[in-house]
């Protein structure tokens, strides 16, 4: 080990540089030069398609010269974090190691491109009043993805859609307090993919939106899928592809921001902190497992299930917009969840790993395709049966009870 290399390694024990200082992924190893921050592999590649911005450099593969180890000693994590990350707003949607390429792009171009952050005295994109523009989405009975105008309005609280530029009356009218927004580039099959989730008549309603750009890069792979509506197959290694565009991050933060700006008059006595966990959310887990029906006599059949929270709905396909069917998990004292299927139970599917769920009205039986995807599953469900239940809860509870 050469002494730059052993000086690098000896700035990870410091305070903040253990993490990537963009995505917070665990033991990064790579640096940038230019602005003496250590970032995880990932977010090095989205750094090297700014190189007018940051240089980078392998911690342990890469020579590195001695003013370059001088600089990154200088800096660091903390100190670039006070200077690129002074002034972001609560509500914008902070990057992890988990989420899509398009969120972490554009948290790092807004950092270290724009500048977004770096004084309080910015005025945000994302706090406009009304948010109008184009987005294309996907229909509900035909499954193509057609141009669509788009307003978002902080007075009315509202996120309205046009299905012509010039209509008067808009053909949906969603209030923000009941949308969840969740980036989903693979199963909408475009690196900018954005579901919209909100409760219409007591139901969950799906809309899967995205912000083309006629702009195009080198060198980028984007997630493979095949067949229309979701995209082209675009196959392995290196293409020409759209650029991930600010546009639909920019919407998504407004969303945020007008959600936030809500509940502060909803619960004026609310921190932020209390309160910004209550904004958009990614779901605890997504993917397929079999069912039987309510006689538990009836057929396995393959779905697609989303755990939203304390809500477990299935689908017959991903991009349906409404869900076949609704499970609420309550409190354990009166839900469980656990292994295997009743005795007796006739499984005729291909999967055999099987999960029981009691609710005070009915057992639901489910098989998964592997031992792990079943574990993981049993983990999660009952993660949230053993988390207390707030007063939302129980009213959501006591609705879907009614209408069930």
């Amino acid at each position: 080990m050469s002494m730059s290399t052993r000086a690098l390694r000896e700035m990870l024990q410091r305070a903040g540089n253990d993490t990537c200082a963009d995505c917070g992924a665990a033991d990064p190893d790579w640096g940038s030069t230019s602005l003496g921050v250590f970032i995880c592999l990932a977010c090095s590649g989205i750094h090297r398609n700014i190189p007018d911005i940051s240089k980078v450099k392998s911690l342990s593969l890469s020579h590195w010269e001695d003013h370059e180890v001088q600089f990154m000693a200088e800096n660091g994590n903390e100190w670039m974090k006070n200077k690129y990350e002074a002034a972001v707003p609560v509500y914008y949607y902070k990057p992890s190691h988990k989420d899509c390429q398009v969120l972490k792009e554009q948290w790092i171009r807004a950092k270290y491109e724009r500048k977004e952050f770096t004084e309080s005295a910015n005025k945000f994109t994302y706090e406009q009043a009304i948010r109008d523009g184009t987005l294309m989405k996907r229909g509900r009975d035909n499954g193509l993805f057609l141009s669509r105008r788009f307003v978002l309005s902080e007075r009315e609280g509202t996120l309205k859609y046009f299905t012509k530029h010039d209509a008067k009356e808009p053909k949906a009218l969603i209030k923000v307090d009941s949308i969840n927004a969740t980036f989903q580039p693979d199963k909408i099959g475009h690196p900018n993919g954005l579901q919209i989730t909100y409760l219409k008549d007591y139901s969950t309603r799906n809309i899967f939106l995205y912000h083309d750009s006629g702009k195009v890069r080198l060198g980028v792979t984007l997630p493979q899928t095949r067949g229309s509506p979701r995209g082209p197959y675009l196959g392995p290694g290196p293409i020409l592809c759209l650029v991930p565009p600010q546009e639909i991050v920019d919407w998504f933060n407004s969303i945020r921001a007008v959600q936030l700006h809500y509940m502060k008059v909803a619960f004026p006595g609310a921190t932020d902190a209390e309160l910004v966990p209550k904004l958009t959310r990614n779901f605890l887990k997504e993917g397929y497992m079999e069912k039987t029906g309510p006689r538990q006599t009836e057929g396995f059949k393959k779905r697609w299930f989303t755990l939203d929270q304390r809500r477990l709905m299935y689908y017959k396909d991903p991009l349906d917009a409404f869900a076949k069917g609704e499970v609420f998990l309550g409190s354990k004292e009166h839900y469980s969840a656990s292994a295997g299927l009743p005795a007796g139970t006739y499984c005729n599917g291909a999967w055999q790993h099987g999960i029981t769920i009691v609710t005070p009205d009915r057992c639901f039986l489910f098989t998964c395709e592997t031992e792990a995807e079943q574990l993981d599953w049993l983990k999660l469900f009952n993660d949230v049966m053993n988390a207390q239940m707030s007063p939302q809860e129980y009213t959501m509870e006591a609705l879907f009870k009614h209408r069930h």
